[in-house]
């Protein structure tokens, strides 16, 4: 109690304070809350794809003409339904091109709510002439360079460790380093550079004498005659409903219990600092009438863990694993990186008529050295060997306000895997949306991001049910309920399981300055429980509860108040029985016409351990967002600002902070700092020209 006092008398001073602490970049509630789910369900690991931010600020700048947009367009959005755009396509095509964006209230299923979320990205305009757009795509663009540097204070225990007596240090220092420079044009025409290094990598020295330890870089054009698409350098590939290939970022349980269904353009540039999710090689769709074709080839060296052959039963040399993680800091990390080549190819082949879409999806890859995972019963079915690939047919049905779609596929072992869903538009106020997925154990792999519940599609049944409903146009009330078991082995699970998922969420918006939701989640999974050690390893549910109320208050043009609660309840009634708890407060200020903004955080944290920790967004830098894991018990705050020094020069600061009430080291590993506290400073600079 006496910490929670202290949290909220701390809290009136800031609100009270007129400080100019305002925020750049705001996220809704539901992009933050899908963003704090895919967190959770990559195992804690925050996504390194910024793509999707860059396009929606890309977007706001260069709407999409609702006149002439196709359905590809629309979906790139990510904020319409299938159901919102065959509407809104047929509407177009009956009534004709549109004079004033408001007449969008007239399209069947588009609701103020739904006009108000994608007014900043469309325009109602003439089309460009298209001799004129190639010719200014290369002098008429946009470039931007932006360097980012952030770094934790304190010093890990990996910077100390004496390299003459260890093997395992960080011999880097301990920044992390980005630098990007792109050239954009109206969506048309991309090109650009991407350089990173992690903190503790070497740079322009020892293993990284080339300086940064990630390169990447892409040209991408779009609409030149039939070609809809051609891509040079690094990019991402997404097909069918994610079981054959998706790299791109794609949320899957959430808020939005209707955006169930992965729809995204085949090809899309990649300049993000993530090492891993892209092919790099040369890319192509082109398309004619209702016809649309796409080829692609990559060669790239991937991470790994190599192993040697045994020379005396003829065995060949293998890895054991693909490392993900982008790291080369130490000396193993360093000796796994692109220890392994992987060629990939593949494609897409689709025809579109009126309301019937199918698709054909392949990809194979070849590898140097095989895949050979560590005899476990829970690898008895894993990716294996040194060539392998997956094939599929997608293909969708619209039918006045029914929308079916899905994906049949097979691996190269001939393992299947189907995943179907329906959205329903009940009425004007009531949506329906249903998936169900059935994946083979057997069915493995790579670069894919369907929507299930373990984060790769292997080893899974289950049925997806959600529904939204608005009362009034202020109320909304969304829930889900999804069912799963997994017929095989899993880490960690020595045992076929089942398992369960029930959300329901109350939003209530008003107007544009108020907006408060509350939710409800309730999820059983098993696990391994043996804390006798016993030698059989027992596989229990474990039940976890959670109850969260977020609000949102305007208070006036210029500041933003936010705060959240949320409790966690883990195997309530069961032995390992934890609680955790959450509360915040934020503050943003962001003054009309002036150069400077920002925003400040105040947090409090408590749980009884890891099961019953807590996920949080973090407004950040520009392109950027934190997702912090909470457990044990402290505080957390952190400050952001920003300043315009000119038209074309942009800084961002930030600093946040961890303080634990008992502890004396934070982290483990090499990454322990002595101590109770963990600061981090970043610095961002954008330059456009």
């Amino acid at each position: 109690m006496k910490h929670i006092c202290t949290f909220f008398i701390a809290l009136f001073i800031v609100f009270n304070t007129k400080a100019q602490l305002p925020e750049k970049q705001q996220e809704t509630t539901t992009t933050e809350q899908q963003l704090e789910s895919l967190t959770e369900n990559n195992e804690d690991a925050e996504t390194e794809d910024d793509a999707f931010l860059q396009q929606m600020l890309q977007y706001q700048k260069n709407p999409i003409n609702v006149n002439y947009a196709s359905e590809t367009d629309l979906k790139e959005l990510r904020i319409l339904s299938a159901i919102q755009i065959h509407n809104f396509i047929n509407y177009r095509n009956y009534i004709g091109i549109l004079i004033d964006v408001y007449e969008l209230q007239a399209v069947p299923g588009w609701d103020v709510a739904t006009i108000q979320k994608i007014r900043p990205y469309i325009t109602v305009a003439t089309n460009a002439n298209l001799v004129t757009t190639i010719g200014k795509r290369l002098v008429g663009g946009e470039h931007s360079i932006l360097l980012r540097v952030s770094q934790n204070v304190e010093k890990a225990k990996g910077y100390k460790i004496d390299q003459n007596t260890s093997k395992n240090y960080y011999p880097g220092s301990p920044q992390r380093l980005f630098m990007r420079y792109r050239y954009n044009y109206k969506n048309l025409l991309q090109y650009g550079i991407v350089a990173e290094k992690d903190a503790g990598e070497q740079f322009f020295k020892g293993s990284q004498k080339q300086g940064f330890d990630f390169y990447s870089a892409h040209i991408f054009a779009k609409n030149i005659g039939l070609v809809k698409s051609l891509a040079i350098g690094d990019y991402t590939v997404n097909m069918g409903q994610g079981l054959t290939q998706w790299m791109s970022l794609a949320f899957k349980k959430g808020p939005d219990v209707v955006a169930t269904k992965r729809e995204a353009e085949v090809l899309r540039p990649y300049n993000s600092a993530g090492e891993v999710f892209f092919h790099r090689g040369v890319g192509i769709t082109m398309a004619k009438n209702k016809w649309q074709a796409t080829a692609f080839a990559s060669y790239k060296k991937v991470d790994a863990n190599f192993a040697e052959g045994d020379s005396t039963i003829t065995q060949d040399d293998y890895v054991t694993s693909f490392q993900t993680s982008g790291f080369h800091r130490t000396a193993s990390e360093v000796t796994d990186k692109g220890i392994n080549k992987q060629l990939a190819f593949g494609g897409n082949l689709s025809y579109q008529l009126k309301n019937v879409h199918v698709g054909f999806n392949a990809i194979q890859y070849s590898f140097k050295y095989p895949l050979q995972k560590s005899v476990e019963p829970y690898n008895l079915y894993a990716l294996s060997g040194k060539n392998f690939g997956n094939y599929s047919a997608d293909y969708s049905y619209t039918h006045n306000n029914f929308h079916f779609f899905g994906e049949a596929a097979i691996s190269s072992k001939k393992y299947p895997a189907f995943i179907n869903g329906l959205l329903i538009s009940v009425a004007n106020n009531v949506d329906m949306s249903f998936v169900y997925r059935n994946i083979s154990k057997g069915y493995q792999s790579l670069y894919t991001n369907a929507f299930t519940e373990s984060s790769t599609p292997t080893n899974e049944k289950g049925l997806f049910l959600g529904i939204s409903i608005k009362p009034t146009t202020a109320y909304t009330i969304s829930a889900y309920a999804d069912f799963y078991s997994f017929k095989w082995l899993r880490y960690r699970v020595n045992a076929p399981t089942t398992g369960s998922d029930y959300v329901i969420q109350l939003n209530y918006k008003p107007n544009k300055i108020f907006e408060i939701y509350t939710r409800f989640k309730a999820e059983s999974k098993s696990i391994n429980y043996n804390p006798n050690n016993i030698t059989l390893n027992p596989v229990i549910p474990q039940p976890k509860q959670a109850w969260r109320t977020h609000l949102v208050y305007k208070i006036n043009p210029q500041i933003t108040f936010k705060t959240r609660v949320e409790a966690v309840w883990f195997d309530k009634k069961g032995l390992a029985k934890e609680n955790g708890f959450l509360l915040y407060a934020d503050v943003a200020y962001k003054p009309m016409m002036k150069p400077f903004s920002g925003n400040i955080r105040l947090q409090y944290f408590e749980t009884d351990g890891y099961n019953s920790r807590l996920y949080a967004y973090e407004n950040d830098v520009l392109y950027s967002f934190s997702i912090p894991v909470f457990y044990d018990k402290g505080y957390r705050y952190y400050v952001n600002v920003n300043y315009d020094i000119s038209k074309n020069l942009t800084v961002w600061a930030r600093v946040s902070q961890y303080v634990y009430s008992d502890k004396t080291t934070v982290g483990t590993g090499l990454d322990e700092i002595n101590g109770n506290h963990k600061t981090e400073a970043k610095l961002q600079l954008l330059y456009r020209f």
